[in-house]
Formats: C-alpha cells, sequence, structure tokens
C-alpha cells in the first residue's frame, strides 16, 4: 500500500513522550482530523496535538516518557495514501509530481521532476536535465502551464537564463 510522509520526528519534548514534528503538509491541522498514523513501519495512536509554532507537537499511546520520545528522533510520520485529504483542483502531492517528465510548450523534453522545493512564497520545481543539471521553476502559473498526472508529464514555460 502506498503511504504519504506527513512529517519528520524532530526532537522530544518535556518529560511525558511528547514530540515535536516538523510537517510535511501545508495543512498542520490535519494531526489533529487523525486518530493514528505510522511511525516507519508501525501503527500509533495519537493522543494528543498541540502546536508551537510550525512545528507539531504529538503524544502518542505507549510513548510515556523523554527517553522514549528521544529514541524516535529522526523517524518519519506516515500516512497510507486512501487516509491522505482531498486536494483542491491545481494542487497535487508532490509523491505525484516526482518523477514526471518535464516538457516545454512544443513538447520537447527538458528532464524529469526530481524534487519538489517547499518555500513559504511558492513550490520550486526541481528538473533534472539529461545532461545532469538541475533546472529550479518556481511552481507558479507563469512556468507551469499543465500538469497531466494521467499522462506523466508536466508542461513547462521557461524564460531565458532558467536553463
Amino acid at each position: 500500500m502506498e503511504q504519504f510522509k506527513l512529517g519528520k520526528i524532530v526532537s522530544a519534548v518535556g518529560l511525558k513522550g511528547e514530540f515535536k514534528v516538523y510537517p510535511y503538509t501545508d495543512y498542520k491541522e490535519r494531526f489533529e482530523e487523525m486518530k493514528e498514523l505510522y511511525i516507519e513501519k508501525d501503527l500509533h495512536i495519537i493522543e494528543k496535538v498541540r502546536y508551537s509554532g510550525q512545528l507539531v507537537i504529538l503524544k502518542i499511546q505507549g510513548i510515556d516518557d523523554r527517553t522514549s520520545a528521544e529514541k524516535m528522533r529522526g523517524k518519519y510520520l506516515l500516512i497510507d495514501r486512501e487516509n491522505a485529504r482531498k486536494l483542491p483542483d491545481d494542487s497535487y502531492y508532490i509523491a505525484d509530481l516526482i518523477g514526471l517528465a518535464a516538457v516545454d510548450e512544443n513538447g520537447a523534453a527538458i528532464g524529469t521532476v526530481s524534487d519538489v522545493i517547499q518555500n513559504p512564497a511558492h513550490d520550486i520545481y526541481e528538473i533534472l536535465a539529461a545532461d545532469g543539471r538541475k533546472i529550479l521553476v518556481p511552481a507558479v502559473d507563469e512556468f507551469v502551464l499543465n500538469v497531466d498526472l494521467e499522462g506523466g508529464f508536466i508542461v513547462l514555460h521557461l524564460i531565458e537564463g532558467m536553463l
């Protein structure tokens, strides 16, 4: 079953087994809507959710002290794809974008989407060209003309200097 990374545990908090999570979602309140999630391969029940700035503070059932929480540092939180939120039109999961062929307006190959860099202003698509160069393209309407998940490609408008 396909899973999505929802965040990464960055440190323990306090003495009662809570830990800080760097969320990979722009809707961190998503953690409040869930009853359980995976830490790596193990399913866990969420007891409590709170926030500290942009970080999520989680309390998971069975992790009841700082030592146990510290052992979770660096681990990923995952959910099954079927439990993922439905996205609005023209929004995509990063996992669905990575690997798409990138072509220009005329259909000429540019490369492959190799990463999506999340930035406060807007995401940036990293395109790996056939010659090994990395091309950074802001994920805005001016440059991203079409995303066709079924077709497996993304159409980009590149301006002078991007290549």
